[in-house]
């Protein structure tokens, strides 16, 4: 009973390993289930056996991307810890992750494939964010503490992605800029750590 389960898990790495391939290099429109298929010498079958359009195979993919890197960022919130320091951890793992070559490579697809659906571009945007409650969870955690203010943990959620996806994400993708070194990761991570607290801590 355990081999055909192995044989299927072997063929679905294919089929992803296969597909980033693909979507990096054709980008979203030109790349096919036929070629998909080819390339991971399943067929066309097994393939949706798998997943049952394109889209979902994309979305599965982005999924994957994101649960690896981000596995790293579900931390919980510490009171016996200063704030900063937990909060400058958790934005380097989050850099972290944004700069993943894959998960760049693949987000430009999926902005270029928003760009003519952009239904299907809420669509993905909606089952990322339904993944990535690392940070939400960890600013709620510490505002029940009174470790920051009782404000809005979405809304203030919203802004600490923003200081650092406004120099270590767009400008990446959008633009080709280069990714930032550990480096300059780490000082906007304190940087923007700083800017948050001086609003939010509950000082």
């Amino acid at each position: 009973m355990t081999t055909p389960s192995r044989l299927t898990d072997r063929k679905r790495d294919a089929i992803i390993q296969a597909a980033i391939a693909e979507f990096r290099a054709h980008g979203f429109e030109a790349t096919s289930v036929d070629k998909v298929a080819a390339r991971a010498e399943v067929s066309k079958r097994t393939l949706y056996n798998h997943f049952a359009s394109k889209d979902e195979l994309f979305a599965a993919i982005l999924h994957i991307l994101w649960e690896s890197s981000a596995a790293e960022m579900r931390r919980v919130y510490d009171p016996r810890r200063p704030v900063r320091d937990q909060l400058i951890e958790l934005l380097q793992s989050k850099l972290a992750m944004l700069a993943d070559d894959n998960f760049l490579a693949l987000a430009r697809v999926a902005i270029a494939a928003g760009l003519h659906a952009p239904e299907r571009a809420r669509e993905m945007v909606d089952r990322i964010s339904r993944k990535d409650n690392a940070m939400l969870d960890w600013i709620r955690a510490a505002q029940k503490h009174g470790a920051l203010k009782a404000d809005d943990a979405a809304q203030a959620c919203k802004q600490l992605e923003c200081l650092i996806k406004g120099v270590a994400f767009w400008p990446q993708v959008a633009m080709g800029q280069p990714r930032l070194t550990p480096a300059a990761q780490k000082k906007l991570a304190v940087a923007s750590v700083d800017l948050f607290l001086s609003h939010y801590g509950a000082f």
